[in-house]
């Protein structure tokens, strides 16, 4: 059973795809949301949500403040799943509830066919991909990713605590990794680009 742990949807049961998904345990996803909040990088955030599975991991940032979130999933089955959970969570809001949105792409389609512009950036990514995703294949995500992010955004990445150490692109640094049991929880920083400004824009500072 899949619950979203705190916020204003805090215990509400959420639903599971049947196959081909490997749910955060509870325990994992506390832990990461308790660090999160520690540091203040949930309210207000923009979240991406990359392997979204049944959206749990998104969903919790929403229950917790987030202000917009989007889930990405490319198994038809898991894409329904997320959009009734999504509407789950934005029943027990007050108001009009967090903006959350479902894509339904190949993570890799979804950051290479996306604008990467100043206002299509995420202060905070969740990566939950299959155990069994191939190392290059991630180096490949990851590297897409950079131009998704905005200055300060901080990643946060699950694999097998057997995995080899992905290898960090150009724009993100390894800040430490937790481990618990069979996984592995890698924290990365988004380096800043030179090439924006102050503002997070694609142009130069004055």
């Amino acid at each position: 059973m899949t619950r979203i742990i705190a916020g204003f949807a805090g215990s509400l049961t959420l639903q599971v795809p049947k196959v081909g998904t490997r749910p955060t345990s509870d325990r994992v996803r506390e832990a990461i949301f308790s660090a999160l909040s520690a540091r203040g990088l949930i309210e207000g955030a923009r979240v991406l949500d990359l392997y979204a599975g049944s959206g749990a991991l998104g969903l919790e940032a929403a229950s917790r403040g987030a202000s917009r979130v989007v889930l990405v999933e490319k198994s038809h089955a898991a894409v329904q799943v997320c959009k009734r959970n999504a509407e789950l969570v934005r029943a027990r809001a007050r108001g009009d509830g967090p903006d959350v949105t479902v894509s339904g792409k190949p993570v890799q389609s979804f950051l290479t066919s996306t604008a990467g512009s100043a206002a299509h950036r995420y202060d905070l990514v969740l990566v939950d991909p299959p155990y069994e995703l191939g190392g290059l294949e991630l180096d490949h995500v990851l590297r897409a990713l950079v131009p998704h992010l905005a200055p300060d955004a901080v990643v946060v990445l699950e694999r097998s605590s057997r995995s080899p150490v992905p290898e960090w692109p150009a724009g993100l640094a390894l800040d430490r990794r937790s481990d618990y049991g069979e996984t592995a929880v890698f924290w990365l920083d988004a380096l800043a680009d030179e090439t924006d400004g102050p503002d997070g824009s694609d142009e130069p500072g004055a």
